[in-house]
């Protein structure tokens, strides 16, 4: 005889699609890991989906207009089946809210990033009344506080902590601090206690994760906590084999934190420092608060600690003002820096923001601005890739490639790595020997024993 299902849980299947930042991505397996309470199944059949979740992002352009794109695809999927309840999660339903539910009648539920302690009862009040629910309150204290008693069951290689949400910082073309609020930094014996969760489940690394995350700050009755003071916790942890964080804000590149790239072995020697222009007339209208002499004396510090120190950035192209000599900054501070790995983007409005209602520039030059930015990031990419072939890394193995005989692993740099290897080498560091490479990956075969040294 089989056991009996408990006539309290729902037993549906959840379908979650994730568009958007790391923070995203854990924020959706923290709503799996909390809806499972109820019974739902996660399923990667849309088709099957009782229930179907997009959670959002708001920075990319057009956002808003890919959660409606999706939602007409899923219509048609459903025109003949009976229609799963749709929630629209993250940052665009937080800064949509009842807009969304006024102009899609298939969508049930709006639910925003600090309310997902609140899902379980939205869901079960929706099917218990069938009212269409927004959710969007800004409440970061309970939502961690209710998330922190939901044993965190990730157990990928490679995983995700968010300990940091929110911005104070108010960049003229950034929605964050509308649609993830305030900075709020979680308890330090929290966090330690959901890394300790990972550590049972076999991750081997751990990023942390916050929209400003070197701003982590908090106090209790006896001590004042910083991102150096958790990295320096676990990097205690024997079983964690690598530590990174991200994203990191200049300003809040503190001496702590610089000086422990001196003592750690596993903080990995990859730092991510959003810049956006090389000018400062453009960081000034930007509202950055950092001037490029501020972001090359980190640079300098950073490089003098360790000098096998590597930097990747965020650039925003043809923003308002943005003139042939600010351009011309920008690449003089690329050929600088010779970021290994960076996003750019051409400058796009967001509603609500203090850029929103200034003068674009010219469209077809922001474009071959972005074209000559990013092929010269991509030729620093590529040459760091081609610099490492023939050289023996340490790979921290993933997971097996879909064909079943490949092997997926990182570098200390984030950089992929594919190879032919067992099951055995998962979520261990193992020497690869580098063949090729290209732009985004590097190709090599596993070394027996340590035949060579270590590049």
């Amino acid at each position: 005889m089989g056991l009996k299902k408990n006539p309290n849980l729902m037993y549906k299947k959840i379908y979650i699609k994730t568009f958007g930042c790391q923070m995203n991505e854990y924020d959706s397996n923290r709503i799996f890991d909390t809806i499972k309470k109820n019974g739902y199944e996660k399923t990667d059949q849309y088709e099957e989906a009782d229930c179907y979740l997009l959670n959002t992002c708001h920075i990319r352009d057009k956002a808003k207009e890919k959660v409606y794109h999706e939602i007409g695809r899923l219509k048609k999927i459903f025109r003949n089946k009976k229609k799963p309840t749709v929630i629209i999660a993250g940052c665009v339903a937080q800064a949509e809210n009842q807009e969304m539910l006024k102009r899609e009648p298939y969508i049930d539920i709006v639910i925003g990033p600090q309310s997902y302690h609140k899902i379980n009862d939205v869901i079960l009040n929706h099917y218990k009344n069938k009212k269409k629910k927004e959710e969007t309150e800004f409440d970061s204290i309970s939502k961690f506080n209710y998330l922190s008693k939901i044993v965190n069951k990730d157990s990928n290689v490679s995983s995700f902590l968010t300990i940091q949400e929110g911005c104070d910082k108010f960049c003229h073309f950034c929605v964050v601090p509308y649609t993830r609020g305030p900075e709020y930094s979680r308890p330090f014996d929290q966090i330690i206690k959901e890394a300790k969760e990972l550590i049972h489940n076999g991750v081997k690394e751990i990023i942390l994760l916050g929209q400003n995350v070197n701003a982590y700050n908090y106090k209790d009755e006896n001590n004042e906590y910083k991102l150096s003071d958790l990295l320096y916790k676990l990097e205690s942890f024997d079983e964690i084999k690598r530590i990174r964080y991200t994203t990191s804000h200049p300003k809040d590149m503190s001496e702590d934190l610089i000086n422990i790239y001196k003592k750690s072995i596993k903080l990995m020697p990859l730092v991510h420092l959003p810049v956006q222009s090389g000018s400062n007339k453009i960081l000034k209208l930007m509202n950055r608060k950092h001037t490029i002499e501020e972001y090359l004396i980190i640079y300098k510090k950073l490089k003098m600690i360790k000098p096998n120190i590597e930097f990747s950035s965020d650039f925003i192209i043809g923003y308002p003002e943005e003139d042939d000599e600010d351009f011309k900054m920008t690449m003089e501070l690329i050929n600088k820096v010779k970021f290994i790995n960076s996003y750019s983007f051409i400058f796009s409005p967001r509603p609500g923001t203090v850029a929103a209602g200034l003068t674009l520039i010219d469209k077809k030059k922001s474009k071959e601005r972005l074209e000559i930015i990013q092929k010269k990031l991509f030729d620093y990419q590529i040459k760091k890739n081609k610099s490492l072939e023939g050289k023996v890394l340490n790979i921290l193995v993933e997971n097996k490639m879909k064909d079943g005989i490949k092997l997926f692993g990182r570098t200390e740099y984030m950089t992929s790595v594919i190879f032919e290897g067992n099951e055995e080498c998962i979520g261990k560091i193992v020497q690869v020997e580098i063949i090729s490479s290209n732009q985004n990956s590097l190709f090599g075969k596993l070394i027996d024993g340590l035949k060579k040294k270590v590049a």
